[in-house]
């Protein structure tokens, strides 16, 4: 009996612990969210969408071209550190048990660890000037450098949670080993690794410091790579610290919509690995 109180005792102080823990974890984030929307709602109107910055120290004007800029670096990152982080994840996960696979998985955990301003700095080093100019390319590219340890680490770790006997079972077969990591590996662990890219996302869309240095910012509409291009995150930094009452609004309103972007990609991608979960 003694034993049994004992047990239940411990169970009731775990569960208490955890509850206290997701509690520890949501309120912050709810609070948060809570406070954006209730400053940003006030400041969005269809104009914010779809009108340029209005001339410094005049009212109104909106953030269309930031709002484009984003979705345009982030999509430029997407295209670079997406496919490069899955397929150094697999490589890890799969043949990584070397000296080489060491070092990469070393130096993925140490990017992930280096402040974004210095990744920033080391692009602008690299391809601003380079190209003697501020440019999208280079956003882009600060963007996929913090988003590759993120995915690579992620994917890593959800390919070794597939497992062995679905890869068993290919081979068995006589499937190539490459046809069993594209079709079974991957598809198994495919929201997992769909978690993780977003959250590599996630952070890439928020970062303000790298495309201080790269991208830059423009207050005209701009789609060209070697260009320099708005962007959400330095739109809220620049309007944050003016003195203009008008521009505090806009970037309250701003971060609402960049939370909301974020949320946006966050559900796309869950929606869409479920429902090709449920194809097969």
């Amino acid at each position: 009996m003694d034993a049994h109180r004992k047990r239940k005792l411990v169970d009731s102080a775990m569960r208490g612990a955890c509850t206290a823990a997701v509690l520890l974890a949501v309120v912050p984030l709810a609070s948060l969210l809570a406070y954006v929307a209730a400053k940003g709602l006030g400041g969005l109107s269809w104009t914010v969408f779809t009108e340029l910055p209005g001339p410094v120290g005049e009212t109104g004007g909106g953030f269309g071209n930031a709002i484009l800029g984003s979705l345009y670096l982030v999509g430029l990152a997407c295209l670079a550190g997406i496919p490069v982080g899955v397929l150094a994840g697999v490589y890890l996960a799969e043949f990584g048990d070397n000296r080489f696979g060491r070092i990469v998985r070393f130096s993925a955990d140490v990017m992930s660890g280096v402040p974004s301003i210095a990744v920033g700095i080391f692009v602008y080093t690299l391809v601003v000037l380079s190209m003697r100019r501020f440019s999208a390319l280079a956003g882009g590219v600060a963007l996929a450098i913090l988003m590759l340890p993120t995915v690579t680490r992620t994917t890593e770790e959800l390919v070794r949670l597939v497992p062995d006997s679905l890869r068993e079972a290919g081979l068995a077969l006589g499937v190539p080993k490459r046809r069993v990591i594209l079709r079974v590996v991957l598809r198994t662990g495919a929201p997992g690794i769909a978690t993780g890219i977003m959250l590599a996302v996630a952070r890439a869309a928020g970062e303000t410091a790298p495309l201080l240095f790269t991208a830059f910012n423009n207050r005209f509409w701009s789609a060209s790579l070697d260009r320099p291009i708005g962007s959400l995150p330095v739109q809220i930094y620049t309007y944050a610290v003016s003195p203009y009452d008008d521009w505090h609004r806009q970037a309250q309103a701003a971060a609402l919509v960049l939370v909301a972007m974020v949320f946006v990609l966050n559900v796309g991608a869950r929606l869409l690995t479920r429902a090709r979960g449920d194809s097969r």
